[in-house]
């Protein structure tokens, strides 16, 4: 019997833990956001959608799921965000022990702290490439160092960061961001030369942080602050493919999934965009 906690529905000869060289750590929270709720079922669609894709990719023509992709029991319920910060921390460095690529899907984009945490703790070589179409950069919210609205400002205590499709900040942020590792929507809108400016900005290893809220809202609604102006699928997809060939990408997250039961489509994308980059990072 099929898993249903089980990105890709695959069978269990690719989805054994012990055997998988891939691991997807669903968490279901929403603690911390501050307009549309529903980022901790996120997890969840993100995983039923995957059950549609095809798995051969054209682009990479390759099949990752055959590396092995084992999904880990959900981490939510009804704990504190630092309790989930801790869980999501002590689960990635387990697996990451084990030698095994580690992605996290949230929930909202506090899930993401843990993750960073871990990966900067096993990679001294490592920057944070960040997707998002806010900052980040509050050092608290709403009484919370562990806010979605402080996740950057927890990554660069432990790593440099690099920021990507950046339109919408509080001035407060202002003066925390650096110019020179900011890359923001209206810069990038009808360009293609921005890409190969991003690549010098980074180090060796890359982490790659991705909330959904980075494409534009015309494609994915379906966030907790849903922002015009952001970036297409193939803008995204041509970042994440010439940083999967130029650099070592060592584990990422997708998160902020808000879905809607009247439209599956962003459901879809988050589902896909994990497995293209898998495909990148793997079968290129």
């Amino acid at each position: 019997m099929i898993n249903t906690l089980n990105y890709g529905y695959l069978p269990e000869e690719y989805s054994d833990p012990e055997n998988a060289g891939i691991v997807i750590i669903p968490v279901a929270y929403d603690g911390t956001s501050t307009w549309v709720k529903g980022a901790d079922k996120g997890p969840e669609a993100i995983i039923e959608a995957s059950a549609n894709m095809e798995l051969y990719d054209i682009e990479t023509d390759s099949e990752v799921y055959k590396r092995g992709i084992f999904t880990e029991r959900l981490i939510g319920g009804e704990i504190s965000t630092s309790e989930m910060v801790e869980a999501v921390f002590d689960n990635v460095k387990y697996y990451l022990g084990k030698g095994k690529f580690t992605i996290v899907i949230g929930g909202e984009h506090s899930v993401s702290i843990g993750s960073v945490k871990a990966h900067a703790e096993k990679y001294d070589d490592l920057t944070i490439l960040q997707l998002d179409a806010h900052t980040d950069l509050r050092d608290e919210y709403n009484g919370s160092k562990y806010n979605h609205a402080c996740v950057m400002a927890r990554a660069k205590e432990v790593c440099p960061i690099v920021q990507v499709g950046v339109r919408s900040m509080d001035i407060g942020e202002k003066d925390f961001i650096d110019s020179s590792r900011i890359f923001f929507a209206k810069d990038i809108y009808g360009k293609t030369d921005w890409i190969e400016k991003v690549i010098p900005k980074l180090s060796d290893n890359i982490y790659i942080t991705i909330d959904l809220d980075v494409f534009d809202s015309s494609i994915m609604p379906s966030t907790g602050t849903p922002e015009p102006g952001g970036l297409l699928w193939y803008d995204v997809l041509a970042l994440l493919k010439t940083v999967s060939t130029k650099k070592n990408v060592v584990g990422f997250d997708v998160v902020e999934l808000c879905p809607d039961d009247r439209n599956k489509a962003p459901d879809f994308l988050a589902a896909k965009l994990i497995y293209k980059l898998l495909s990148y990072k793997f079968g290129g």
